[in-house]
């Protein structure tokens, strides 16, 4: 067989295919999706039709209701003939100025509970003072979340997943949330196959708890937490996107005080100025 390729059949190419699919794929019909965007539905059925071609603005505000990708975002710009139009900025670019604030901010608002920045790749790119503390209280290293891969830790051995009482849950949870978003980002897909999946979690109580906690085993006993997750609302730039900080939230009273009484001894010990 000879290497010519074949017109494919199952995936469209050009941008009206494209938006109908994305927009069946979100269980939109065109006039709900017309009336979202505030275009008229006979406009929309032309552009999916390619008889005609949405300008930047009309396109920009179909993708946004279609919450579609940035990155793909950029496929359909480019499949309507125009240049890509959200970029890749750099955290720390002077652009990016106010979100590094934001962040700063929400990670000292959140202590004496740990918070976390995770990029793409599930890479600790920022955390606040309580994260080295918990990290203090297992016996961790110092500075041991500087150049941390959350997904790593969590998996491998001599990580935090070694002291996590449900570690089944927990790696299993990770492992699936990392998977999926795996299949739009290579690089994380290249870090899962140097990973060993965990085994599968089966066992199911038959009165489920409301959510999943992480609980720690601690010199000073059981600590649990709730995580929950801090992303931009409104982002228009792939980095930010791909942002989110996420917290652990002290589940019980002994581990508010815990880490409340762990935090103030952290700044009675910093050096003074």
């Amino acid at each position: 067989m000879n290497s010519q390729s074949f017109p494919r059949t199952t995936a469209p190419t050009t941008a009206g295919p494209q938006l109908r699919l994305l927009r069946r794929q979100a269980r939109l019909s065109q006039l709900e999706l017309a009336l979202i965007t505030g275009i008229s539905q006979r406009h929309l059925s032309c552009i999916e039709t390619g008889r005609a071609r949405p300008g930047p603005g009309t396109l920009h505000n179909l993708l946004m209701a279609l919450e579609v990708p940035l990155e793909q975002c950029n496929s359909l710009f480019l499949a309507s003939g125009y240049a890509p139009r959200y970029e890749t900025t750099p955290l720390s670019s002077p652009a990016m100025d106010a979100v590094r604030d934001a962040i700063t901010h929400v990670l000292h608002a959140n202590n004496p509970a740990p918070a976390i920045v995770l990029g793409s790749h599930w890479e600790v790119l920022a955390a606040n003072a309580s994260t080295q503390v918990l990290f203090d209280l297992l016996g961790l290293p110092t500075d041991a979340t500087q150049g941390l891969n959350l997904l790593t830790t969590l998996l491998q051995p001599g990580g935090l997943g070694d002291h996590l009482i449900n570690p089944e849950q927990i790696r299993s949870i990770a492992w699936q949330r990392a998977t999926r978003e795996a299949l739009d980002n290579p690089l994380l897909a290249e870090l899962l196959q140097n990973l060993d999946a965990p085994p599968s979690c089966s066992a199911v109580s038959n009165e489920l708890p409301p959510l999943v906690l992480t609980r720690i085993r601690s010199p000073h006993g059981e600590l649990n937490f709730m995580s929950t997750f801090t992303t931009f609302g409104m982002p228009l730039d792939i980095t930010v996107t791909s942002l989110r900080i996420e917290h652990l939230i002290p589940a019980d009273p002994k581990t508010w005080q815990t880490m409340t009484a762990a935090y103030a001894r952290s700044l009675l010990e910093q050096p003074p100025g």
